[in-house]
Order: structure tokens, then sequence, then C-alpha cells
């Protein structure tokens, strides 16, 4: 007698299981297991049924469903991880039930009514790579659910997994409506925006470079040449880099790269090391694949210390041919390091420079010291100049001057001369942004910082300054959408990025979601003040008067001499009603403003 043939079928698969439910049951076995049976009935059952799936089997901690669609599989998980998390909401976070869930289109075996084969492998490998309450999907699935579904598709490249032959390209699911889903991304709190779909470009982290001098002293240096290869590779809009905010969160680390990837959301990885001595500068440099941990190019540069400049040149152009990308006669000039500067002044200029960006008034102060040397050997260092300029308008926002009108006069005519020495130096455009934002001038502060962006396509901060503009500008929806670009190319943004993003969201009249960035900033920075008062105007104005009176006992906490006198008169506001209005919040909850 014949075999029986296999009956096949081609199906969408969604295989989900339980963060930490080993840790879970050791807790509270009883009510772990009540709590997700409560789950599976009140949300998940109906959801599956109301997309047409069907429920193949449980496996405790996990589910496996058959849907006839990639869109019905992928639009069910998006409701599902969207009603668990507003369940999870008043729960106690250590008690919280998050699914992973991993959706694949394949070919699958049917044996009754249970399911096997390649496709079900595959959905289960996915699943196990997706973070807390994310969904990551194969590309068959990304093929079918684009411009079906209200979502955007952001790359984890090719990710090699247990027990199958091939490497799977992963995409994560990001959903237009913010609330449907979030996904976490080395972070332990709930990210209120995640950034958009990452385009097929080649996308690369540059990680910081080890000083392998042997002198802590020298940790300026390899840090210089590491962010010097971050700004030559952002001028190229063909690449995709992530910024220097979240690619130096490893340092001094022990990485995996192809958690890096993942976690930053990209194809390519550029370690190194830098070695200084005496006269002699050592620079060695490897570009590996983060899908599959294989190293794409590798070399070594031993050269006179006078070299640097020619030494970034080539090292940067190496990349690049290792990324396969084309560059143009133009980009070729752009990314030929200027000759001319001196090397003591570009030690001075790369100190100056790590000063300016811890954003402290003593920081600041140092810099100055620091870039003003480099200035005494090159007069013409145009980057040094836009630097100075830049801690002058830090010095004004932030209060960490005794004459704010005359540092933000400086930090103007800074950037400008920075500009006239250099036109390409993205940096006298990105000061020159701010400072105009400040002075009121908000047609030419937008102008600037969109000259920075065309400059330098990648450079985040550019993007922020963008947003922050707009949303002082009187146009807040599209600041949102710049705080997005700005993420894209800083997957580990800073929690400046949420303030700005609650001012937006105020402007537009989304209390909620403004709470919710605070509250999420709040958590990375408990001692904003200003997050207190923006977050007791959101409260004042749903009503809540508690809430409100609470918040604004936490800013005379922090800041007794808080003024909103002083933020009434400095806040640049095109239309100083959009002050009022935050003002008005406060006046509804009673308080004394």
């Amino acid at each position: 007698m014949a075999e029986e043939r296999l009956q096949r079928r081609l199906a969408a698969i969604l295989s989900a299981d339980v963060v930490g439910y080993s840790r879970l049951m050791g807790i509270d076995e009883a009510g772990t297991l009540t709590r997700l049976k409560a789950i599976r009935r009140d949300l998940i059952d109906p959801l599956i049924a109301a997309h047409s799936g069907r429920t193949v089997k449980l496996m405790g901690d996990g589910a496996l469903v058959e849907f006839g669609s990639a869109v019905d599989a992928v639009t069910c998980a998006i409701e599902v991880q969207k009603q668990v998390q507003e369940r999870n909401a008043d729960s106690p976070e250590d008690s919280r039930i998050q699914f992973r869930i991993g959706i694949n289109v394949g070919d699958i075996i049917v044996d009754g009514d249970d399911i096997y084969g390649d496709g079900v492998n595959v959905a289960a490998r996915i699943q196990a790579l997706a973070e807390p309450g994310g969904i990551y999907i194969s590309r068959g699935a990304a093929e079918q659910v684009r411009d079906k579904v209200p979502i955007k598709i952001e790359t984890r490249g090719e990710q090699t997994v247990k027990n199958i032959a091939r490497p799977i390209e992963v995409f994560c699911i990001i959903a237009e409506d913010r609330n449907a889903i979030t996904v976490a991304v080395n972070k332990s709190e709930t990210d209120v925006v995640q950034p958009p779909m990452i385009t097929d470009k080649p996308s690369i982290a540059v990680l910081a470079f080890s000083n392998m001098s042997g002198d802590t002293e020298q940790e300026y240096f390899s840090d210089g040449i590491s962010e010097d290869i971050i700004t030559d590779l952002s001028k190229l809009s063909e690449v995709h880099v992530i910024a220097r905010n979240s690619s130096f969160t490893y340092k001094g680390k022990s990485v995996d790269v192809k958690q890096v990837g993942r976690a930053l959301g990209v194809r390519y990885v550029l370690e190194g090391s830098v070695r200084k001595a005496g006269n002699r500068v050592r620079v060695t440099g490897q570009l590996v694949d983060a899908a599959s941990g294989a190293h794409i190019w590798a070399d070594r540069f031993d050269r006179e210390l006078t070299d640097i400049f020619a030494v970034q040149d080539e090292l940067t152009k190496e990349i690049i041919a290792a990324l396969k990308v084309k560059l143009t006669p133009e980009q070729k000039v752009r990314l030929t390091h200027k000759s001319t500067i001196d090397v003591e002044a570009y030690n001075l200029f790369l100190r100056g420079r790590e000063h300016t960006w811890i954003h402290t008034r003593g920081g600041n102060i140092e810099a100055r010291a620091l870039l003003g040397r480099a200035i005494a050997i090159n007069p013409d260092f145009a980057a040094a100049h836009a630097y100075i300029g830049f801690t002058h308008v830090n010095d004004y926002v932030n209060g960490w001057t005794d004459f704010p009108e005359r540092s933000l006069q400086i930090g103007l005519e800074m950037a400008e001369r920075a500009i006239q020495m250099d036109e390409e130096e993205a940096q006298g455009h990105f000061a020159a942004a701010v400072a105009l934002l400040w002075h009121r001038e908000h047609d030419r502060a937008l102008a600037e910082a969109r000259r920075c962006v065309a400059l330098t396509p990648n450079w985040a901060e550019g993007h922020l300054a963008i947003a922050h503009i707009l949303t002082y500008s009187g146009d807040a929806a599209t600041a949102v959408g710049a705080i997005e670009n700005y993420i894209r190319f800083d997957p580990l943004y800073k929690d400046i990025a949420l303030y700005f993003l609650a001012e937006a969201r105020i402007s537009l009249g989304q209390f909620d979601e403004a709470i919710a960035a605070l509250k999420q900033r709040l958590q990375r920075n408990p001692n904003s003040e200003t997050s207190y008062a923006l977050l007791a105007a959101c409260y004042g104005h749903l009503g809540k008067t508690a809430e409100s009176q609470a918040a604004w006992a936490d800013v005379m906490r922090i800041a007794p001499d808080f003024s909103i006198e002083r933020r009434r008169r400095i806040l640049p506001f095109k239309n100083p009603e959009m002050f009022e209005y935050r003002i008005e919040g406060m006046r509804k909850a009673g308080l004394p403003v």
C-alpha cells in the first residue's frame, strides 16, 4: 500500500512565549498561572478568533497559532501586545506578564490538528530573538504586510539561529499608532517613541576605539579618532550611521557584536584601537557583519603622528569601499581632512570637544580654554570656533552665566565666524541654529539647522535641533517626525529628547502622550524640575488636581527658586500664547503661578 502523501500548505505562523516564565513561576506559581490563563481567556483567544486564526497548541508558557495570511497574523499580534501592555499598567513590574512574538510565512506539514516543518521552526526561532513586548517577523511576512498594515518595519539584519541551515533576515514591527506596540531596545523602561523603518542602506555603528597607549590621559585621543570617523561617515546620505551617544554606550565593555547590531539596528559594527607613543601612532580597525559575526575588512596603519589626518582619510575610505558605497568626486573632496591643521591644535581640539559634550558649566569653561589654545595655534580652525560658540549658547540656555545676553551674542558671533571660515563645517551651522532659536529668529534658525543636516544627513544632533526649533515655531506635528528621525540615528537617545517630545505633544493637546514621555524622562533623570513643571501642566489640563499639585511639589523640592517668570522670559516660543497654554493647565489645578 502506498504511503499516505504528506499534506502541506502555505500559512502564516505565529509563535509566542512568556518572557521570564521560570522566574515568574518561582516568585508566585499559582498567581502566575491564574494571570496567564486570564490573559489567554480574556484577551488572546478572542483576538485570535477575530483575526481568523487557529490555536494549534499551547505549551505552558507559549503558543503556536496558524493564520491564513500574514496580515491577519501581524494585526492580531499588534493588538495582543497592546492589550497586554494596557493590562500590565496597574501590575507590579516584577510580576508583569510580557510576550515575545515571532511570525513567519512558509510551508508547513499538517498532521491532524498539529503542524510541523520549516515554516514553524523559523517562526519559533524568530520569536526567541524578539525583545520583551516586541514582534519580529521574517522577510516573507514583511513583504506580505508592507503597505497593507499601518506599521513600519525596522531591519534586524540576518540572524544565524539554531537548527536552521541558512541565515534568516529578521524585521521588527513598529506600529504607526505609537500606543499600539512598543519595543524595548536595551532599556528597562517602556519606550514612548520608536525609530521609523531603517532603509536598505548599509547601516553601521562605530564603537569607541580602544586606547592602547597605556595612559588613561590619552583616552580623549582614541575617542576623538572614533568620533571623527563617525562624523566623516555621517556626511554620506548613502550610509546609515549611528550616533556617538549610542555607539559609545559600549565603551570599555566586552561586547557581543551580534547583540550590538540588534540593539542599534545595524548590519555592520566597526571596532578598532589607537596606540599613541611619542611621535608615532598606530590605528587598527575591523569591520564586522553584525548578523553573522564575520569580518568584512581589517587593516592597520602605522604612521607619524603628523600623518593622523591621512590615516583617518584612508581608514574612512576603506570602510566605505568595504560597504560597497561608491563616492562621487565631490564626496571624495568633502571626506578629505584639511591638512593645514597643526597636530597640537588638533589634540587640544579633541580634548575641548570632549569637555563640550559633558554639558556642565565646568565642562564649558574647560572646553573654551582648550579650544582657545587650539585657535591660538590655528586661527582659522573653524570647528574650534563653532564649539566655543556652542558652549556660550549652552551657558545661556542653562543659566550658567552672569551675563546671559552677552553669552548668547558671543555664541552666535562665534558660530557665524566658523561658517565664514568653512561653510561646510556642520557644527558651525548647528551652533548658529541653536543661538538663533534663542534669539527668537526662528526662520533663520531652521534654515541653519537644515543646512547642518544637509551637510551631515546622519548627524543625530542636527535632527534634534530641527525638532526643537519646529516645536517653538509652532509646528509641533512636524517636530514629532523630526524626533523620530533623530532616534533613527541615536536609538539609545538622550533623555532630553523625551522632554522635547513632551513639549510637542502638549502643543498638540496630547496630554496623555506628553505625560508618558515625561514619566519616562523622569525615570532616567529624576531631578528634572522642568519635566515636573510640564507634568503639573498636563495633569492640570486633564483635571487631575492632586497629581498636578504633587508634580509641582517635586518642582519646589528640586529647585525652590524655580521661576515661571524666568521661563516665560527666556523660552523662545514664536507665539507666546503657547507658553500661556502650559500655565493655564497649572492654574486649573490651583497652583500659585
